[in-house]
C-alpha cells in the first residue's frame, strides 16, 4: 500500500510540472546542398527534445494548455561546427469556445549564427550564458510565453519578458548578431526593448483587449467580439501617432493581418469604415488585405 501511495504521489507531482510547450522543430539544410548529413538530423532531434522537455516556468500546465508552436531552423551555410542560419518562430493559443488557434507570435530571426558539435548537451541556465544556440532559442521561448500570457491577463507576461531581457543581457558578451542596438532595427534587442518600453505600452494592452474581450467573446456574441477587436485597434493607432512605423507594429500584423481580414469579411456585419481607415494608416504594408474586407 505504501508503495502504491508513493507511485501515485510521483505521478501527481510529474503531472503538475508538465512542460509548457508543444513545439514542432524542423531543421532545413537544403541550402547547404548536404541536407542528408547526419548532424542536421541530430540537431533537429536535440532541439525538439530541449524545447519540449525543459521546464521553462514554475507553473503547472495541463497537456491541453501547452502552447502550440513551431520553429524552423534554416541552415544557410556551415563549416565544421559553425552554422549560419535563420530561425522562423510561430505560436498560437486556443480561442475560448472554439477549436480555432489564433496566431500570437510570428517572428523571423535572421541573426541566428551558432556553434554546435553533434550530441553536445543543451543546458539552459536562467542567469548564465551557455551558448548562442541555447540563448537564441530560450529568448524566443520566453517571448512566446510572455505574449501568450498577455493575451489572458493584463501585463501577464511581465516575468517572462524580464527573463528574455536577462537572456539578452548576459548573451551580449558573446558578441553575436542580434543582441545589441548596433545590429539593426529588427532584432531581438529591439524587440524586447520595445516590449518593455512605456513608449509602446498600448501594444500589450491591445494583446489583451483583442483576445480576451474580442476573440474569446465571439463564441457567445460574435458581433460584440468583432466590435471589441475593432475598438482595440485604436490603441495601436495611439502608439503609431507617437512612434510611426515601429517594429512592434510589424510584429503584430505579421501575426494578425490575415486573421483580421477574415474576421471582418464574414459573420455579423459591423461598421468597418473607421477600422479600414485606421488599418490602412498604421499597417499600410497590408493595404491589399484591408481592401478585401467586404463589409
Amino acid at each position: 500500500m505504501r508503495n502504491y501511495i508513493y507511485i501515485l504521489l510521483l505521478l501527481i507531482s510529474t503531472a503538475s510540472w508538465s512542460q509548457e510547450l508543444n513545439c514542432n522543430v524542423v531543421v532545413n539544410a537544403q541550402k547547404t546542398g548536404n541536407e542528408n548529413v547526419q548532424v542536421f538530423k541530430t540537431l533537429e532531434r536535440q532541439l525538439r527534445e530541449f524545447v519540449n522537455n525543459t521546464q521553462w516556468t514554475n507553473k503547472s500546465y495541463k497537456n491541453q494548455e501547452r502552447i502550440d508552436c513551431g520553429m524552423i531552423v534554416t541552415i544557410d551555410d556551415y563549416d565544421t561546427d559553425r552554422f549560419k542560419a535563420t530561425l522562423q518562430i510561430q505560436s498560437s493559443r486556443p480561442v475560448f469556445g472554439s477549436t480555432y488557434g489564433t496566431p500570437i507570435y510570428n517572428f523571423n530571426d535572421k541573426d541566428f549564427n551558432f556553434q554546435y558539435l553533434e550530441f553536445q548537451n543543451f543546458v539552459y541556465n536562467p542567469t548564465q550564458f551557455e551558448s548562442n544556440l541555447v540563448s537564441v532559442i530560450s529568448f524566443h521561448i520566453y517571448m512566446m510565453l510572455g505574449l501568450d500570457a498577455d493575451t489572458f491577463s493584463q501585463n501577464g507576461g511581465d516575468e517572462y519578458f524580464k527573463q528574455a531581457q536577462t537572456i539578452l543581457n548576459y548573451s551580449q558578451q558573446n558578441n553575436a548578431l542580434g543582441w545589441n542596438l548596433a545590429d539593426g532595427q529588427q532584432t531581438r534587442f529591439v524587440l524586447i526593448d520595445n516590449i518593455l518600453s512605456p513608449t509602446f505600452k498600448e501594444f500589450r494592452n491591445v494583446l489583451y483587449d483583442y483576445h480576451r474581450n474580442g476573440l474569446d467573446e465571439m463564441s457567445g456574441d460574435s458581433k460584440k467580439g468583432k466590435q471589441a477587436i475593432a475598438e482595440s485597434m485604436k490603441g495601436l493607432q495611439s502608439m503609431n501617432n507617437r512612434r510611426p512605423n515601429s517594429f512592434l507594429m510589424r510584429v503584430f500584423f505579421d501575426a494578425k493581418s490575415d486573421e483580421i481580414k477574415d474576421i471582418f469579411s464574414g459573420g455579423p456585419s459591423v461598421n468597418v469604415s473607421d477600422l479600414i481607415a485606421t488599418l490602412t494608416k498604421i499597417a499600410p504594408m497590408h493595404s491589399s488585405k484591408w481592401r478585401d474586407i467586404k463589409f
